[in-house]
């Protein structure tokens, strides 16, 4: 009996031949999309995330009596290359969305600080397909703490 189950046995494999090279070669292209995907769209969390706290320290620092321009960009770099990341434009902006001084600003101003980054400067994959070509932006909104 266990002789007639063995060549059936055999007779199945024999038919089977090459069926996980090809369920392999189906499902590799989906697979490895998505761990590139995951990649991706992880790597541009982190980068918001880390634009976001260096806009928020720039702005903290803005809004203090004394500061500078060169200051507050100083700053912003610092916290950028500590995660390195280079190249982002910075921008102080005041309620009104024109640039600012913050040194000029007055009591209780809005002063924005704004740090943006094209996707394809941060990417660790030489080909962006789902954030190619988009800017992660941030932006942090402090009123000044001058005297009255």
């Amino acid at each position: 009996m266990s002789n007639k189950l063995e060549k059936v046995y055999r007779s199945c494999r024999r038919h089977r031949r090459g069926a996980a090279a090809v369920e392999f070669a189906i499902v590799a292209p989906v697979f490895f999309l998505m761990i590139l995907g995951m990649i991706e769209l992880g790597r541009g969390v982190m980068v918001q995330q880390v634009i976001t706290n260096a806009s928020r320290e720039g702005a903290r620092l803005a809004v203090l009596p004394g500061t500078t321009t060169a200051d507050v960009e100083e700053r912003v770099d610092g916290v950028l290359e500590a995660a390195g990341i280079n190249g982002a434009t910075i921008e102080i902006l005041d309620g009104a969305g024109n640039p600012l001084n913050p040194a000029d600003a007055g009591y209780g101003e809005v002063i924005n600080v704004t740090v943006s980054i094209p996707f394809d400067q941060v990417s660790w994959l030489p080909a962006s397909k789902y954030l190619a070509g988009k800017t992660l932006t941030a932006s942090t909104i402090m009123r000044g703490e001058r005297i009255q």
